[in-house]
C-alpha cells in the first residue's frame, strides 16, 4: 500500500459520491452525525446524516440520551433514497440490537449491495455506557461489511484473552478494524483483520492527541475512502492517516477536520 497525501485530499471526483451517517446528534459536534459529516467531506465525498438519538453532551460530559423511534430513522433514510443514490453507510450510536438489526435489513432491502461500516459504541467517550446483548449481536454483525471497535469494545464482544487470535478467526466472515488508542504504549497501533491477512498501522502517540469522537471520525473516514473506490486495506490506511492528523489538529478535546501540511 502506498497512500499519497494527494489521495487524501478532497477533490471534485467525490462531489457526486453520497455517503450516509446514521448516528446520534452531539451538540458539541465532536462525535456523532455532525462529526461524521465533517469527516466525510474532508475526505472528499458528500456527507448526509440521519439522527438515531438526541444527546445532551459536550466534549467532557454526557448527561442523557433520547432515542429516536426506529420508524422515524427509516423515514429519514427513505426520503434521502428517493433523491440520492447512496451505497456507503456508517452506523454509529444505536439504541439496541433489535433496532440495529431492523436498520441493517432496511438498508439491504432498499439499497443494492450496501457497504455498511458499523462502529459498535458501548461507551461514549464522555462516560455514558450503552448496553447491548452480545448473544444477539453476532448474527447482525455478519450482515455488515466492516466493524470498527476500539480495544474495550472488541474485548466486550470477544473477550480479553487472546483477543488478536479471536479477531483473526472472526475475520473469515467479518472485516474488523481494531482501533488501538486505548493501549498504554508510546506507539498507537491500529489493526485491520481481513480473511487470511492482518494489516498494521502504527502511529506515534501524540502529547495532546486525545479527542472527543475520534472513534467516530475514523469510522467515517474509512467509509468515505471506501466510497472513493479504494480497496479495504488502502481505505483503512488512508483513514488511519487522516485520523492521526485530526488528533494532531488542536490541543483541545475537539479536533479540526482539515488536512495539515505535510
Amino acid at each position: 500500500m502506498n497512500t499519497s497525501s494527494q489521495s487524501l485530499n478532497p477533490s471534485n471526483q467525490g462531489s457526486d459520491i453520497y455517503t450516509l451517517s446514521i448516528a446520534g446528534f452531539d451538540p458539541s459536534a465532536g462525535a456523532g452525525v455532525l462529526a461524521d459529516v465533517k469527516a466525510f467531506e474532508a475526505n472528499g465525498v458528500y456527507g448526509m446524516g440521519v439522527v438515531s438519538a438526541l444527546t445532551w453532551q459536550n466534549d467532557k460530559e454526557f448527561d442523557r440520551v433520547e432515542w429516536i423511534e426506529v420508524e422515524k430513522i427509516e423515514e429519514q433514510i427513505a426520503v434521502l433514497l428517493r433523491r440520492f443514490e447512496i451505497r456507503y453507510i456508517k452506523i454509529g450510536l444505536i439504541e439496541n440490537i433489535e433496532v440495529l438489526d431492523r436498520l441493517v435489513k432496511f438498508l439491504k432491502n432498499n439499497i443494492t449491495d450496501p457497504v455498511i461500516v458499523y462502529d459498535p459504541i458501548i461507551k461514549a467517550s464522555a462516560g455514558f455506557t450503552f448496553h447491548l446483548e452480545t448473544q444477539l449481536f453476532h448474527d447482525v454483525l455478519q450482515q455488515v461489511y466492516c466493524i470498527t471497535p476500539n480495544i474495550p469494545e472488541a474485548e466486550w464482544l470477544y473477550g480479553k484473552n487472546e483477543l488478536n487470535e479471536k479477531l483473526e478467526a472472526q475475520s473469515d466472515t467479518l472485516n474488523i478494524y481494531l482501533k488501538g488508542g486505548h493501549s498504554d504504549k508510546s506507539t498507537v497501533t491500529d489493526m485491520l483483520f481481513v480473511k487470511d491477512h492482518t494489516y498494521v498501522f502504527p502511529q506515534d502517540r501524540l502529547e495532546h492527541g486525545e479527542k472527543h469522537g475520534s472513534g467516530c471520525v475514523l469510522s467515517a473516514a474509512l467509509t468515505a475512502q471506501l466510497a472513493l473506490g479504494k480497496e479495504l486495506p488502502d481505505a483503512a490506511e488512508a483513514a488511519n492517516i487522516y485520523t492521526h492528523k485530526f488528533l494532531a489538529s488542536s490541543h483541545t478535546l475537539l479536533g479540526l477536520h482539515k488536512l495539515l501540511p505535510e
